[in-house]
C-alpha cells in the first residue's frame, strides 16, 4: 500500500499526525501488512526567512493576543502523546531546504526518520530548520548523505499538492485516491488503513474521515 503524507516541518499538528500514523503503520506492519511511505512537502510560509526569527513573535503578529492560548492547546494535546513541545524555544524560518533534505532522505530509505528528526529539532531542541549548518548535523545523525539534489523535485512536489487542491496538513494520500485529513486519532489510522487495504482500485478521490486538527495554506491557527 502506497502512502505520500503531505506536511511541513513548522506545522505542530503535522508533528502530532505523523506520530499517531507512524504508530498505526506499525502494528499494521506487525500484522504482516506492507506500507511504502513517502514524505511529500507543503509550505505553510514560503515566505519566511531562511535566517529566522522567534516562533512565538511571528505567531503574535499573525493571531495577536490568542497566540498564547493556540500553543497552550497544542502543547497540551501533543503531550497526550508523549512528544514536548516549546514554542518558547522555537525558531520560525524557511523550511525549503528541511524538506528538500527529506526528499533526498526518501530517496535513501530515510523518509519517515529524516521527518521525525525535523519535527523534533523544530518544535523540540529549538533549532533553526533553515540553516545549512544545522540541517548538515540532522543529516549526518539520520545516516543521509546530503548530495545537494532535490530542489527540483520539492518545487514539483509543491506544485502537485496545490494542483491535487490540497490547502491544509497534515494529509495523508493512500494509493493517491483515498486521503485522510488532519491529526486524526490512532484509531482513526487504524480504520482507514484497514479500509483500503479492501477498497485498492477504486477511482474516486474520497474522503475517510472527516477533517481532524490541521493547519492551513499560510496560516497555522495552534
Amino acid at each position: 500500500m502506497k502512502v505520500e503524507i503531505f506536511s511541513d516541518v513548522a506545522c505542530p499538528w503535522c508533528y502530532i499526525g505523523h506520530t499517531r500514523f507512524a504508530r498505526a503503520a506499525e502494528r499494521f506492519r506487525a500484522r504482516g501488512g506492507t506500507l511504502e511511505i513517502t514524505m511529500r512537502p507543503f509550505q505553510l510560509n514560503p515566505d519566511a526567512p531562511a535566517e529566522g526569527e522567534p516562533l512565538l513573535g511571528a505567531l503574535a503578529r499573525k493571531f495577536g493576543p490568542n497566540a498564547a492560548q493556540m500553543t497552550g492547546r497544542v502543547t497540551e494535546v501533543a503531550a497526550g502523546d508523549g512528544l514536548e513541545l516549546r514554542f518558547d524555544d522555537a525558531v520560525s524560518a524557511n523550511t525549503f531546504e528541511a524538506h528538500r533534505l527529506v526528499e533526498l532522505a526518501t530517496r535513501q530509505g530515510r523518509g519517515e526518520e529524516m521527518a521525525e528528526r525535523l519535527f523534533r529539532a523544530h518544535f523540540t531542541e529549538g533549532l533553526n530548520v533553515g540553516d545549512p549548518d544545522v540541517l548538515a548535523k540532522l543529516a549526518a545523525e539520520a545516516g543521509v548523505q546530503d548530495t545537494g539534489e532535490g530542489a527540483d523535485e520539492v518545487r514539483e512536489q509543491l506544485s502537485r499538492a496545490a494542483g491535487l487542491g490540497i490547502s491544509g496538513v497534515p494529509l495523508f494520500l493512500f494509493e493517491g485516491t483515498f486521503a485522510v485529513s488532519g491529526a486524526q486519532p490512532e484509531e482513526t489510522f487504524d480504520a482507514a488503513i484497514a479500509e483500503v487495504a479492501e477498497r485498492i482500485g477504486q477511482t474516486p478521490l474520497t474522503l475517510l474521515a472527516a477533517p481532524a486538527d490541521g493547519c492551513d495554506d499560510g496560516s497555522c491557527a495552534v
